[in-house]
């Protein structure tokens, strides 16, 4: 699927991975065409073997979509290399399925991006389907106590004080422009420069925090990282690969954010207290797991830091 544009480069490409998600890829590849970026794009969708007449939709209704089917589930991260590896625009961007693009939000980012070329990488304001902002779309570096205020509650009851509300960054107006240390890979656009200096998404994370490790790496190589709302989408969250395997998808976030945590943050930290982390992120798994288990709710997706 690509727009031609007066000088012929592709300005972006949109990068799906899909995995049982027909319907919710369907509606987001439709948003796209209603509200295309201005200059040339492409969407590459690599489809992970879901097995649920995914390619039959795309090759009869989206013929334009650059497609590659891979012949076995391999989870979100390395898929979407094989997507950035195969991208062509001077942005690439990150883009879930369970996701629509509002008017004007694909060429308002990259007009910001064209504005501001010490920017490497940026995110638009996610919405939930209430339009309610989903707050995971800005946030830190995950540091420890920003993970624990969130995951204790002190984040959500002092939301405003920077102390407690770090990680969500929730003591930041949300309709205004400003510098993030992270974005979620729902929507993440990303400058082809900053591949080019840092390399593609670590595949050593499975799924999750690949999205967190990328943005910290293009933040120690110089880049700015944006929180941008004027331009905006709606997000679904916690749909595909986390609705269909939900316990396996609990205990992968974990894992990501150990080895997340041992990659970028165990450094800075006395051993004894990492071990006190890594048994505290142990109990908040079994917890995680046994409230799945009662209540057979999605508490991966949305919520995780």
């Amino acid at each position: 699927m690509r727009k031609r544009g007066s000088l012929g480069e592709v300005d972006l490409s949109i990068c799906i991975v899909s995995y049982r998600s027909r319907q919710l890829l369907r509606e987001c590849l439709c948003s796209i065409d209603s509200n295309p970026p201005a200059g040339e794009y492409e969407v590459i969708v690599v489809e992970n073997d879901s097995q649920d007449g995914t390619l039959e939709m795309l090759a009869e209704e989206f013929p334009r979509v650059r497609v590659f089917p891979l012949s076995e589930h391999g989870g979100y991260t390395a898929p979407m290399n094989y997507a950035l590896h195969r991208a062509k625009g001077r942005y690439l961007i990150q883009l879930n399925p369970d996701t629509l693009i509002l008017p004007q939000a694909l060429s308002r980012l990259i007009f910001f991006m064209d504005a501001h070329p010490a920017v490497g990488i940026c995110t638009p304001k996610v919405l939930n389907r209430d339009g309610s902002l989903q707050q995971q779309c800005r946030r830190s570096s995950a540091r420890p106590w920003d993970v624990i205020t969130y995951f204790s509650g002190l984040a959500k009851r002092f939301p405003k004080d920077p102390r407690f509300g770090r990680y969500l960054m929730s003591y930041k107006d949300e309709n205004e422009t400003h510098l993030v240390e992270a974005v979620s890979g729902s929507c993440m656009m990303i400058r082809q420069e900053v591949i080019e200096q840092i390399g593609y998404l670590d595949e050593q994370f499975y799924a999750y925090q690949e999205d967190t490790d990328f943005c910290v790496r293009a933040g120690l190589a110089g880049w700015q990282l944006y929180y941008y709302p004027e331009a905006q989408i709606i997000h679904y969250g916690g749909e595909g690969g986390t609705k269909v395997h939900l316990y396996r998808s609990i205990y992968i976030w974990h894992r990501s954010y150990y080895l997340y945590y041992r990659k970028h943050m165990a450094k800075d930290y006395f051993f004894l207290f990492n071990y006190f982390f890594y048994l505290l992120m142990g109990v908040k798994l079994s917890l995680a797991l046994f409230r799945a288990f009662l209540t057979k709710k999605k508490y991966v997706g949305s919520p995780k830091p």
